[in-house]
């Protein structure tokens, strides 16, 4: 698998199609493989790049004593970018992903040309019960034996896809060194810079925002509050969890192919590698 130098190590990633350039982004304790349902639409129409966050699928952990943040794995992205040359590009992200694609939008607007939020976050704010809750999932003992009962209740997960990202997400959170990892990345999203909603008027790239109604970690209401804060954004709720391009590949696709056609027709095409 080929990899990208990054300020977080080097990030495996996966291009399959050809055309306008199409950024994939997971969420945590998730690998590119989330978007095997919905890749073979999105690449027969673009230059699909599906990344591994550090210690996730075939990206190796890095180097100590590099500590996991959101805001660094938005800074990854960033690197992605300008390594790939990329620009002007789509992005899609879920979760971490969505808040990484979303500091994209608001830091180098002029690199992202439409832009899709999947139960992004970025757009709650830090309550004391969610401080609480990320300051838990900053402890390993508690992440290795809550992830397979959390993992469940947010992928709400029912056929053989999401049972499978369920399990590989399981299986992630205890792995060693990965569990570590995702403890550094849960302390950060109780901080400040997390928190995108002042600077989310500064979007100026089209945005759609996907979301799960059966989320109970980003749920629908932070959807509605994110696409207030974004000009001329636009909200579809799906009957799905925090991963609706799993759960729901058909409707996600039917909302997110129409939108995101005038970017692919303003952009310029360029070929990737088909595989």
């Amino acid at each position: 698998m080929p990899t990208v130098p990054t300020r977080a190590g080097r990030l495996a990633v996966d291009e399959l199609g050809a055309g306008p350039g199409l950024l994939l982004l997971p969420a945590a304790a998730h690998d590119r493989r989330d978007w095997d349902g919905v890749r073979p639409a999105l690449a027969g129409r673009f230059r699909t790049i599906a990344l591994d966050w550090p210690g996730h699928g075939e990206s190796p952990l890095p180097p100590a004593p590099w500590r996991a943040s959101a805001a660094l794995f938005a800074d990854a992205v960033e690197d992605v970018v300008d390594a790939l040359d990329l620009a002007p590009v789509a992005v899609v992200g879920n979760a971490v992903g969505g808040f990484a694609a979303a500091r994209l939008a608001i830091r180098r607007p002029q690199v992202v040309g439409a832009l899709v939020l999947v139960d992004s976050g970025g757009f709650g704010g830090a309550t004391l019960r969610w401080r609480a809750f990320c300051a838990a999932m900053g402890r390993p003992w508690f992440l290795r034996a809550i992830y397979p009962w959390f993992a469940a209740r947010y992928l709400h997960a029912r056929d053989g896809a999401a049972v499978r990202v369920r399990d590989a997400a399981v299986e992630a959170a205890r792995r060693p060194g990965t569990t570590e990892l995702l403890n550094g990345l849960w302390r950060s999203f109780s901080a400040p810079e997390h928190d995108l909603r002042a600077d989310a008027g500064a979007i100026t790239a089209p945005t759609l925002l996907v979301w799960g109604v059966h989320d109970p970690v980003v749920p629908p209401r932070l959807g509605r509050r994110a696409a207030a804060a974004i000009p001329g954004a636009r909200l579809i709720v799906l009957d799905a969890g925090h991963v609706p391009f799993v759960d729901r590949p058909e409707a996600f696709l039917a909302a997110v192919l129409p939108f995101l056609e005038p970017a692919r027709r303003r952009a310029p095409h360029r070929s990737g590698r088909e595989g």
